[in-house]
């Protein structure tokens, strides 16, 4: 499988990206300089090229991939001269909890216009570790509130099955050993998540049956606030530990020649310093750090996209064996991509992001096959949303027509 991500912007000749395996890659740029863009163009070609066999999914901290239901019908005559048509995707849209209490009325019904398939994501309170529910609540586990919390949680999951939050309120009320001052502090801040409506009832969907091979499964987490231990890092946490999960099954499935319920995973993380910073941690870091090192064998791949690559984990940044930089500016980002630098590369990385010029030109560095490439990134199929859409658009289409 090879997406085609553009053109040499020497030869003109064609640069793919072999995605037959799993990948760890950085997609990087300051703002206005293609990094979004380049994501939806990374989708259109793991659809065009995978089709059922993967699933790809944007982490979209933003809410602007919808737009991808729309065809690029504004810039037809430039998708022509590289052999492209513009087109429109499936995309399902998961949203974190109630979507009639995120979005007002007439966004729910725009988005369905478009044909957004807007699918309500439930996670189940099992599926979080004892010591995720304390970091949820920023609950030292070595002190009152951290010790009855870790204890029920942990009681819950011994017993084998899934439970709810009402189950680990049960459980609190229980404890003999718990202050009731504890109880009672955990008793609200339990009470203040079920009000989210983030956590399953009954009805709950196994998470791999919520993502769909061949469409745009966007992971819409624009309503929900940032926050090292808030609802987004949590979502992306019991999301990314589940699939590994279930993608590990499904490799030894594969190996002994059974059928694998769930295909490969492409996972794209927009803004990815929020769930993986550097010197700090999240409730989603654990698992995506795993996923950046342990993820090629079970046939999860990684794309972390940032602004400020200098703002994500060096264990993440050092496993990326794909790079894929856009236009940066500052030192401190520089010196961050410049630290990835190689001997096959012939010079420092910095040196080539220097050369970058317009919007839409890129480097790629493909670590597998020893390779550098600067390259214009290939016109979308698709709409590209976002606030400055009209002139980043047209700013880019310049260069694609010399």
């Amino acid at each position: 499988m090879k997406l085609f991500l553009g053109k040499d912007i020497q030869s003109e000749e064609p640069v793919y990206l072999d995605a037959a395996g799993a990948h760890a890659a950085l997609i990087c740029g300051k703002r206005g300089s293609g990094k979004s863009y380049t994501i939806g163009v990374m989708v259109e070609e793991l659809l065009a090229e995978g089709g059922e066999s993967v699933i790809p999914i944007i982490v979209d901290p933003m809410g602007v991939y919808h737009t991808m239901t729309q065809a690029n019908t504004s810039q037809q005559d430039n998708l022509f001269k590289w052999g492209l048509s513009s087109k429109g995707y499936n995309v399902r849209l998961l949203v974190p909890g109630e979507p009639s209490s995120l979005y007002d009325d007439d966004i729910l019904q725009a988005l369905t216009q478009r044909g957004v398939n807007i699918v309500p994501l439930r996670l189940n309170p099992s599926d979080l570790s004892p010591d995720g529910w304390c970091d949820l609540f920023d609950a030292n586990i070595n002190r009152p509130l951290g010790i009855v919390l870790f204890r029920a949680v942990q009681r819950l999951q011994e017993k084998g099955k899934t439970f709810s939050i009402p189950d680990i309120v049960q459980m609190i009320t229980r404890d003999g050993k718990a202050q009731d001052t504890s109880k009672e502090a955990l008793l609200n801040r339990l009470e203040a998540a079920q009000s989210w409506q983030l956590f399953a009832q009954d009805g709950y969907s196994p998470i791999r049956e919520l993502f769909v091979p061949g469409t745009i499964n966007v992971l819409d987490l624009s309503r929900l606030e940032p926050g090292a231990h808030g609802r987004r890092n949590l979502t992306i946490s019991v999301i990314a530990r589940n699939l590994f999960r279930a993608r590990s099954d499904a490799r030894l499935r594969e190996e002994f020649g059974l059928e694998a319920p769930l295909p490969r995973v492409w996972m794209l993380i927009d803004e990815a310093h929020q769930f993986v910073p550097n010197s700090s941690t999240t409730l989603a870091k654990e698992q995506l750090v795993r996923w950046a090192k342990e993820g090629r064998q079970p046939g999860l791949s990684l794309v972390v996209a940032s602004q400020q690559p200098s703002a994500i984990d060096a264990d993440v940044l050092s496993q990326c064996d794909i790079i894929l930089s856009h236009k940066l500016t500052t030192r401190d980002d520089m010196n961050a991509l410049n630290n990835l630098s190689q001997d096959y590369m012939g010079g420092e990385l910095r040196t080539f992001i220097k050369s970058l010029k317009r919007t839409g030109e890129a480097v790629l560095v493909d670590d597998e096959r020893e390779t550098v490439h600067m390259l214009r990134i290939r016109p979308r199929r698709s709409q590209h949303g976002g606030s400055t859409v009209a002139t980043q658009e047209e700013d880019a289409f310049d260069i694609w027509k010399q």
